[in-house]
């Protein structure tokens, strides 16, 4: 599973210049774009349990913070840096709602390879997909409520049906039938990778044209915010105290956002023109994500981690 993952941020680059180079190839599938999100999501709600739920409440100070941090931090800063570059109303859309869905669900992945707490990491990306449900749409509704008109209703239905029914679906299954359910395991993580993959290739042949002409702002622009969403997670939640394991593990729920869905949201409710960012976004994340991890994990420090406080355990 690791080694497959290893290589998820190559297959993303070599998807996406394909679909670059030959559009034809992937256009036609547009509206395959929600189904392959709605298998990943239950590809991960196969890989959990009714129990990484409960581990909520073991952590609750770090993952109450991560999520503040997650639904904070990502959706200003999308804001912040669209208006200091003056992108356009579609751009701006895209980043701000790339910034305001959950955490991306190759997180937990990017997690283990830097070595950090991947419990926590995977109860904070089950619980940032729930509460993403109502969040999203609220925090697109408020930062951008007076530019576009937003169809929360709609917003948040969709998003019940695209996130919260499969992952649903998947912990039940999970949770029934685990003998089963453990005999596919080896093979999610490659119907995950084949899918998100897809689904990027799509999206980039749907914008190939669009590339050219807003690629250079629109990629400074994402580097940026994965940049502020890892720093900036690593950094505040340093500052109130946790240890450096857990402090690299919200640092990647934060920076890695869950741009498949952002994506899906935005062809669905908007234009393709809006999708630019999040599969630019689905592109770097990876990259930079695997980056890090690789540097943390050349440079694990278990002499020097501070355990956490006794609240965070408690």
């Amino acid at each position: 599973m690791v080694n497959i993952n290893r290589f998820f941020p190559l297959f993303a680059l070599l998807g996406a210049g394909t679909a670059y180079l030959m559009p034809a190839w992937f256009s036609g599938l547009k509206t395959s774009i929600v189904p392959l999100l709605v298998v990943i999501m239950l590809s991960m709600g196969l890989t959990l349990d009714l129990q990484d739920f409960t581990n909520a409440f073991k952590q609750k100070r770090a993952v109450i913070t991560g999520l503040i941090l997650q639904f904070t931090l990502m959706p200003l800063s999308a804001l912040v840096i669209s208006l200091l570059l003056g992108l356009n109303r579609e751009l701006t859309i895209g980043m701000v709602l790339v910034g305001s869905v959950a955490g991306g669900t190759a997180s937990n992945v990017i997690c283990y390879l830097a070595k950090g707490d991947v419990a926590l990491s995977i109860t904070m990306t089950a619980l940032s997909t729930l509460v993403g449900v109502v969040l999203t749409p609220l925090i697109i509704q408020l930062l951008i409520g007076e530019m576009v008109a937003i169809p929360l209703v709609d917003m948040l239905v969709s998003l019940v049906k695209i996130v919260l029914i499969p992952v649903t679906v998947g912990v039940v299954l999970n949770h029934f039938f685990k003998p089963q359910v453990a005999k596919l395991a080896p093979a999610l993580p490659i119907i995950s990778i084949v899918a998100i993959v897809l689904a990027i290739s799509i999206i980039v042949a749907l914008n190939a044209g669009q590339f050219a002409q807003v690629g250079p702002v629109i990629l400074l622009a994402v580097f940026l915010h994965n940049g502020l969403g890892l720093a900036l997670g690593y950094t505040c939640c340093r500052l109130l105290g946790f240890s450096h394991t857990v402090c690299k593990t919200i640092s990647i729920e934060v920076g890695l956002q869950n741009s498949g869905l952002a994506t899906a949201l935005c062809i669905k409710f908007f234009s393709p023109v809006s999708a630019v960012p999040s599969a630019i976004f689905s592109i770097w994340h990876n990259l930079s994500g695997a980056m890090l991890a690789g540097y943390w994990a050349s440079r694990v420090r278990q002499a020097t981690d501070d355990p956490l406080p006794r609240s965070d355990i408690a």
